[in-house]
């Protein structure tokens, strides 16, 4: 029978969490309750005691819970937490993991959560949870849910919560259960960046590689996305990356909302895996409503991509930063990498006629790129925008070609 971890910080909402491991257990799976709370649990008596859980992130773990101050020990829980749980999850121990709580005990248990991999069932039930919730996802796939009261009793609203969390962890166990008997894919892996302006580039892209025996899975170039296609490249299980979609640079280096941050493009240095890499949309910074955009851009060229999302044209200044910051990240990788140049277009808005068309601007790009490569990587120029059919399966070919070389 699957068990199921119930991490929390049992000195604080140990009546809660006794009663989520009721459910759990009520449905047919077995629970082990770790206490990551600072104190002991007078509500509940966990499987893993708090003094375990601070021992596991070593150090002088006794003297700071003899401080208490809430900070340091939030630090010190998060450490251990992290710790026994992976250790679990690589034992086989536990099937799902799934934690109540407030401030300090969702910083602890999603930095627990963070570290295990993807598909591992992960719910978490928070007062955060209606907010901004990447720090505490970051790249993986936690299931965040809104605690909508505090986590505070057991009352009309929270039971009906907590047991709907229950049967949410339960179902995802179930369906990790059933995915392990089901046969995996043995082709080989290829991962890819997309937006909407490259989305029939990349599409057409995929069906080729797909074609000559590969998986690709496709991330959207959505500062997320790009963190978790760098997290998996780095990671070795890939077997080539097809960078169409480089975009998050120009939110990096101008203080866009779609940032990936200065890591992105490293990790095919990092891991040595063959990639093509393109200026895909480096034509556009994403901000939100009209009014978020910064007063420092008042003038530029925008264009209103629906109410929520206002894109910025990049200027000829900014496009030569964002080609030198390119060429230099692809200086250093090792495996063989092709750069491909779509000179009619770097993006559906930018081609001729359209409100991004900025013929200067996309030049300095071109030049500062070429500039700044070190000798030895392969430069294609196509005189064709990046969604002509041409384009794609010039980017599918020199990857084969990278992969078959490497």
């Amino acid at each position: 029978m699957p068990t199921i971890a119930i991490l929390g910080t049992f000195d604080s909402k140990g009546l809660e969490h006794g009663f989520l491991a009721d459910q759990i257990r009520a449905a047919g799976y077995q629970t082990l309750l770790i206490n990551a709370g600072s104190l002991s649990a007078p509500d509940l008596q966990p499987d893993i005691a708090a003094e375990t859980v601070a021992a596991a992130a070593g150090g002088d773990w006794q003297a700071v819970l003899a401080r208490q101050d809430r900070g340091e020990c939030v630090v010190l829980m998060a450490r251990g937490a992290t710790a026994i749980v992976a250790e679990l999850v690589e034992a086989g121990r536990i099937q799902g993991i799934i934690s109540l709580g407030g401030g300090g005990g969702t910083a602890i248990c999603t930095a627990a959560m963070r570290a295990l991999p993807i598909g591992f069932p992960k719910v978490m039930v928070s007062t955060l949870a209606s907010g901004n919730t990447a720090p505490y996802v970051g790249t993986k796939d936690i299931v965040m849910i809104p605690a909508i009261a505090d986590v505070a009793g057991i009352n009309r609203l929270t039971r009906v919560i907590f047991e709907n969390a229950a049967g949410a962890i339960c179902g995802m166990v179930a369906a990790a259960e059933r995915r392990k008997a089901q046969p995996t894919s043995d082709k080989p892996l290829i991962v890819a960046s997309m937006f909407g302006n490259t989305t029939a580039c990349v599409t057409d892209a995929k069906q080729r590689l797909e074609a000559a025996g590969y998986e690709v899975l496709i991330f959207a170039a959505t500062g997320n996305g790009g963190r978790a296609m760098e997290g998996l490249v780095e990671s070795g299980l890939v077997s080539g990356v097809l960078d169409i979609t480089t975009t998050e640079w120009a939110d990096e280096l101008l203080g866009g909302v779609l940032n990936a941050g200065p890591d992105r493009l490293d990790a095919a240095a990092k891991a040595g895996v063959p990639a093509i890499v393109t200026p895909g949309c480096l034509d556009m910074v994403n901000f939100g409503e009209p009014q978020t955009v910064p007063a420092k851009y008042e003038g530029r060229t925008f264009y209103h991509h629906n109410p929520q999302v206002t894109l910025m044209r990049t200027s000829a200044e900014e496009c030569a930063q964002l080609g030198k910051i390119i060429a230099e990240k692809v200086n250093a990788y090792e495996a063989p990498v092709t750069v491909l140049l779509p000179t009619k277009a770097i993006s559906v808005i930018s081609a001729a006629g359209k409100p991004f068309h900025d013929a200067q601007a996309d030049q300095a790009l071109f030049a500062a790129l070429k500039q700044h490569l070190r000798s030895g990587i392969l430069v294609i120029e196509m005189d064709v925008e990046i969604n002509d059919p041409l384009f794609s399966k010039a980017c599918a070919e020199a990857l084969l070609e990278n992969i078959q070389k490497a």
